[in-house]
């Protein structure tokens, strides 16, 4: 157990440091788009490239592990809205809990933190994750969100815009070029490599240090602002669905599904879960305050639940890695 915390104790003080820098004005908050911008574009696709580009394709396109998945990533929205849909929480914001609930950081956050950890191993179920919940997850709780009160844009066309910001999104075109690159065994030319090389090694630091500006962000400007949100009894019950049910449910799936002759190996499986078990992403709070729902309630959940992570994250790599 100590020697995965010294593993994972940088890679959440970097989390920590961009937090302080924005919180004590170190990053001027009108920075932090930048960074993320860098992120989202540049660094984090080269390292999606890189990473797919040098995984067996076979290991990509695992059906079983995509099935277990999706399946579990369904259940958890079923479930968060089911336990949240009440009062004064409608379908915008009962959504949105569920997709903080079901969206695990695995993009700024798992794939540097798992490779560091597990090694290449992780690629396969990481991608699968990433690809499953950028494009499915997102796609159909911003589509329930649309069942909210006055909405007249209708579901179809809500499924239809969140395709498109998915198409315009660079990190499932660079899991798809990363496949397509492994499949035909294309290597790039060598200054072009070295430059996608040099970029994805600057993603790691980058994504966790703008996690903890964006979070500082959050809590700056939504949960001391003008919105303020009231206290809530589903902000726990979300952090517990996210960090231990989710890991939970992807094992007792994937076990099922491998009693009844699904070939699943249980080494990838349990990575799946270890992806499962990281903190609720940090994009999910800017995508809701785009839909005009209830941000500070989403900020809450993936602050806490980062916060959290140190100590459940760690305690389920010890459980479950190889």
């Amino acid at each position: 157990m100590q020697q995965i915390f010294l593993v994972t104790f940088p890679f959440f003080a970097l989390v920590l440091c961009g937090y302080l820098a924005a919180r004590f004005k170190v990053l001027q908050l009108d920075a932090i788009p930048g960074l993320n911008g860098f992120v989202l574009y540049f660094a984090l696709p080269c390292m999606l490239y890189r990473f797919g580009a040098s995984t067996p394709i076979d290991k990509l396109l695992d059906p079983g592990l995509f099935i277990t998945y999706l399946i579990c990533a369904l259940i958890m929205l079923g479930v968060t809205i089911a336990v949240t849909l009440r009062g004064r929480i409608g379908w915008k914001d009962a959504s949105f809990g569920a997709l903080v609930a079901a969206f695990p950081n695995s993009g700024f956050m798992g794939m540097p933190l798992l490779i560091a950890l597990i090694g290449p191993a992780v690629a396969g179920p990481l991608l699968i994750s990433i690809s499953i919940d950028m494009v499915i997850t997102s796609s159909i709780c911003i589509a329930l969100a649309s069942r909210s009160a006055g909405e007249s844009q209708g579901v179809v066309k809500s499924i239809t815009s969140a395709l498109k910001r998915v198409a315009v999104n660079p990190l499932p075109w660079a899991i798809l070029l990363g496949g397509a690159a492994s499949a035909t065994n294309f290597n790039l030319p060598g200054p072009l490599r070295d430059t996608v090389d040099m970029l994805a090694d600057a993603g790691s630091p980058t994504a966790l240090f703008t996690i903890g500006a964006v979070l500082a962000r959050s809590q700056m400007t939504v949960l001391g602002g003008s919105m303020p949100t009231a206290r809530r009894f589903d902000i726990p019950v979300i952090v517990t669905l996210k960090l231990l049910i989710h890991p939970l449910l992807v094992l007792g799936i994937g076990y099922i599904a491998i009693a009844l002759g699904a070939d699943i190996g249980v080494v990838p499986l349990g990575l799946l879960a270890l992806v499962a078990a990281l903190p609720s992403a940090s994009n999910v709070p800017m995508l809701s305050e785009r839909f005009n729902a209830d941000t500070g309630r989403v900020a809450k959940i993936v602050l806490l639940s980062t916060a959290l992570s140190f100590l459940t994250f760690s305690s389920a790599v010890v459980w479950l890695s190889p």
